[in-house]
């Protein structure tokens, strides 16, 4: 067996009676990133990102820790389910026109007291009055558009139409004369929390983009709140914690990908997760010299295409080929390591992004102390699939 990194000795240890593929969350590693987390959130209650866990063991896990509050869930026919295990003050931070799933939540008080629906328009007002029956009494929160614009640029992602206290105040009121409550308001930083610390231009950016936020949050806050009973005001990611908990207009902060800590989180300069969830593919053939074949792995991350998105692998000197990277059945290595790898021997990798890895793996094998503490299930491994 080839030496690797001192990261994926607990795992391959731990795992070697295992058979590959498989997915294993380093659970020291973990509770290590949800310390850190706390730490950077800087007294402010965290609101997890299911998204980036897709694991109910794990967000049981968290939620349990002090500091952590609350699920910032990303479909509707997500929230049902998890409020259906038990969980409670789940935030459905992205809007839905899924009208199975809302007219559930609007026909039941289990589901109605304890998910928030995010909106961002009365177009979603009007989707609740012509699908929802009974949709009134139903809680949202109104989604606000945190990126930064320098004339004609826009630095941030696109989300939402909503940016000036005027334009959160009129939907406020549309959504109460529809009978709805408004409890909540999100800006969610994405050109802070989202972009690794690759240039001074970048920092600048983040900066910039942190002071205007401090400004115009608490401008449409103070707006909404003369017009709303709110409930929380919610911001930042697992990027953005140590300078976004400095706003006193915020009451809670989101983060979930700090938790698994992986691959574009490596370039941040205020913090450094420990990786905390890899995977492991077997070698199944022997190309040429200096190469090996290993099954699977073609888990690109979602986002904008570009190598930042494919997984990398931990084995020092074991590279990608770059005319291939990784395949849907196959993944081809180059490097000098190659020449010791046997045939059904593992090579690691780490994802790009967090939540995703749970998509293709049915189960995570939970490591602490380097052994394999438990297998549970993953959303996918659950049955459960959300888009």
């Amino acid at each position: 067996m080839v030496t690797v990194g001192w990261v994926t000795q607990p795992w391959e240890r731990a795992t070697a009676g295992l058979t590959a593929p498989l997915a294993a969350v380093d659970l020291d590693a973990f509770d290590a990133n949800a310390d850190d987390l706390v730490a950077r959130a800087g007294g402010l209650p965290i609101r997890v990102a299911s998204k980036s866990v897709r694991c109910r063991s794990l967000l049981e896990r968290v939620l349990a820790r002090d500091g952590f509050a609350g699920v910032m869930a990303y479909a509707a026919a997500e929230a049902v389910w998890l409020v259906d295990h038990g969980f409670t003050d789940v935030f459905v931070a992205y809007p839905s026109v899924d009208r199975d799933a809302l007219t559930t939540i609007a026909g039941d008080r289990r589901y109605a007291d304890q998910i928030t629906l995010a909106i961002d328009s009365t177009e979603h007002l009007d989707h609740l009055r012509r699908n929802v029956a009974g949709y009134t009494g139903l809680r949202v929160a109104l989604d606000v558009d945190a990126s930064l614009r320098i004339g004609p640029l826009h630095l941030g992602v696109r989300r939402s139409p909503l940016r000036t206290p005027e334009q959160a105040v009129a939907l406020a009121r549309a959504a109460r004369k529809a009978g709805l409550a408004v409890v909540g308001l999100m800006f969610y930083d994405a050109q802070i929390a989202g972009l690794p610390d690759s240039s001074p231009a970048v920092r600048l950016v983040k900066a910039r983009s942190h002071a205007s936020l401090m400004r115009r949050r608490s401008e449409v806050t103070a707006a909404v709140r003369e017009v709303a009973d709110l409930e929380f005001v919610n911001g930042g990611g697992t990027g953005s914690l140590h300078v976004t908990h400095e706003d006193l207009t915020l009451t809670e902060l989101a983060a979930g990908s700090g938790l698994y800590g992986p691959t574009l989180f490596d370039g941040y300069r205020a913090f450094r997760p420990r990786p905390a969830a890899a995977y492991a593919l077997p070698v199944v053939r022997r190309p040429g010299p200096g190469l090996v074949t290993a099954f699977a792995g073609g888990y690109v991350a979602s986002g904008p295409p570009g190598w930042s998105r494919v997984p990398s692998t931990v084995v020092s000197g074991l590279k990608l080929i770059r005319t291939e990277g990784t395949g849907e059945v196959q993944t081809p290595l180059r490097g000098r390591p190659a020449d010791g790898l046997r045939l059904g021997d593992r090579v690691w990798f780490r994802h790009a992004k967090a939540g995703e890895l749970a998509e293709r793996f049915t189960t995570f094998q939970l490591v602490s102390g380097g052994r394999v503490t438990a297998s549970v299930p993953t959303y996918r491994g659950e049955g459960q699939c959300f888009g």
